[in-house]
């Protein structure tokens, strides 16, 4: 039996966890907060109280962190870092949303200690993961990929193998750009309707009744208007993914990046940057009053 550690129970984590313990495999989890961790031992999880002590023996070791420095510290770290452990030939997989530069970085250190890489980042937010239905965009060795590709059906529905290291983080940012394009074009749009004299939720009405508007963009349309921001991905998450594309485009040639970037950055300014990423609208419409819920 596969036994696979998973390192971070965030709200992505804790559910991806969860699904490797449905499909029966062996499964070790380390995590800051205490609650989900709890919570899977219940399902048969054993928890381990550092990263290392996490990936001992596993034969695939999945990170799901939160940037480039967590995973650093999840991987590297001299006292707990879990590739001191890891035995030759196993798999470290990096499902985390990290800059190319990083993965290819990742790998190359993971080779040199004699483990396997696979960069894994999803797209998908918390319903995708608790369904089990993510998507994962690949970079690494296709035998790798091929061989680590049962604990991906366990947590996700489609699996593509889109390169080599940092192909699969090049390709998450360009996914994660064009959320946050939507995002910001939907709470500049809304706002465009109060200016002008219509209700942002007739004027969402009839968005999201067009071909043009997208299931993602649908709902971030409806949590607009409602002005419910509740996070499965908050605004400080999508500033640092708009950053990482910035930092991959080596600054030339990104303008709908940067200006996005920048909105996100000022809604983060404003205090807005726990919120859920729809939360953008309140740059331009603050008052939950002004938005009546759609009819």
């Amino acid at each position: 039996m596969t036994n696979i550690a998973f390192l971070g129970l965030g709200a992505m984590g804790s559910r991806m966890a969860a699904n490797l313990l449905k499909s029966d495999f062996m499964v070790s989890v380390w995590t800051r907060s205490p609650g989900p961790a709890e919570t899977l031992k219940l399902l048969g999880a054993t928890v381990a109280t550092t990263q290392r002590a996490t990936a001992d023996g596993a034969d695939i070791v999945v990170s799901m962190v939160r940037d480039d420095e967590a995973s650093k510290e999840v991987w590297l770290d001299d006292t707990t870092g879990a590739l001191g452990s890891m035995k030759a030939g196993a798999i470290a997989m990096e499902s985390s949303t990290i800059t190319v530069d990083w993965a290819k970085e990742l790998a190359a250190t993971v080779a040199a200690s004699g483990q396997r890489f696979l960069e894994a980042p999803v797209a998908g937010s918390r319903p995708q993961a608790e369904a089990g239905i993510l998507i994962y965009i690949c970079g690494g060795d296709a035998d790798t990929f091929t061989e680590a590709m049962p604990a991906m059906q366990a947590m996700g529905g489609t699996q593509h193998h889109v390169g080599d290291a940092g192909s699969g983080a090049l390709v998450k940012l360009a996914v994660n750009m064009l959320l946050g394009i939507q995002q910001a074009a939907l709470a500049e749009i809304l706002g465009m309707a109060k200016r002008g004299g219509i209700a942002p939720a007739a004027m969402a009405n009839v968005i999201i009744g067009t071909p043009t508007c997208s299931p993602f963009a649908k709902m971030a349309a409806e949590s607009m208007v409602e002005h419910n921001f509740a996070p499965p991905f908050p605004v400080n998450l999508m500033e640092k993914d708009l950053g990482y594309v910035l930092a991959a485009a080596g600054g030339e040639g990104m303008p709908l990046a940067q200006a996005t970037h920048d909105v996100f950055t000022k809604a983060m300014d404003a205090g807005y940057g726990d919120d859920n990423m729809s939360g953008v609208i309140q740059l331009y419409i603050p008052d939950g009053g002004a938005c009546p819920p759609a009819s």
